[in-house]
């Protein structure tokens, strides 16, 4: 009988321990191989309300051990039609997240503070500021030591078991923003307004006005003002990301074929 309360206590612990695991070996702050997409307040101001743009795309998640993430996305998005006209889109969140009894994990976002500006130059003169809200479901991920770089990677799967980017230690603690709401919204039931109003600002997702591409260079002119304002992707880094992407495209069409390969 002491045998058997033993062998209980011990699975126990080992099923306990998988799950201490689970959440301490997450903890840190990942970003793929450019290290230039980070979390914290070097992508997101959310004093002045404002996406800081990263020198180079990439995508950054931070957790701690106690249940808190965020996360951070820039990425380009090639334009197959004209590839000199690639548009991009910056994403950052934060909220709470779990580590299920299947292994896999759930990311809630806090909803009112989720932030994502869209650009795309070639069609508006005018990036699309809004609120950003996505929960996310990754079915299983690891954390292995990476053999090139020797540092610790974490792969995560997304909630089919596609394979993500992976993502690299890059700080342990996590650099992350207050874990709290820092937007509230005032939910009272006070009159909205006009009808066309309220759905002008839920289509928009936050009550400001849409903001110049070029915003940064009238600021400096003294020309705008005001804490609304978010800083623009830039057009012309755009330009040559647009450029890589016919490089590279034309590299992998016309290579094969010159030595005489069928793909």
């Amino acid at each position: 009988m002491l045998l058997y309360h033993s062998l209980a206590v011990g699975l126990g612990l080992v099923a306990s321990g998988r799950a201490i695991g689970g959440a301490s070996d997450l903890t840190g702050t990942w970003s793929t191989k450019s290290n230039k997409t980070l979390t914290g307040p070097g992508f997101y101001d959310p004093l002045n309300d404002k996406l800081i743009e990263p020198e180079r795309t990439g995508i950054s998640y931070s957790f701690t051990a106690d249940g808190y993430f965020e996360e951070a996305y820039y990425r380009a998005i090639a334009n197959p039609k004209n590839p000199k006209c690639p548009s991009a889109i910056m994403q950052w969140q934060h909220g709470t997240w779990t580590y299920n009894a299947n292994g896999s994990l759930t990311l809630e976002p806090i909803p009112v503070d989720g932030r994502q500006l869209l650009s795309k130059p070639c069609d508006y003169d005018k990036g699309i500021y809004t609120r950003y809200n996505q929960s996310e479901l990754f079915r299983n991920y690891e954390v292995v030591t990476d053999a090139y770089h020797n540092i610790p990677r974490l792969n995560l799967f997304e909630f089919d078991g596609t394979p993500m980017q992976p993502l690299y230690l890059v700080r342990s603690p996590p650099e992350m923003l207050p874990t709290t709401t820092l937007n509230p919204t005032n939910t009272g039931t006070a009159a909205a307004g006009s009808k066309a109003t309220s759905k002008a600002k839920a289509k928009r997702g936050l009550d400001y006005p849409e903001v110049p591409l070029n915003w940064k260079a009238k600021y400096e002119q003294g020309m705008i003002g005001g804490s609304d304002m978010v800083q623009r992707i830039n057009a012309d880094r755009l330009w040559w990301i647009g450029l890589t992407f016919t490089g590279i495209g034309g590299l992998l069409y016309f290579g094969p074929r010159r030595l005489g390969l069928r793909l």
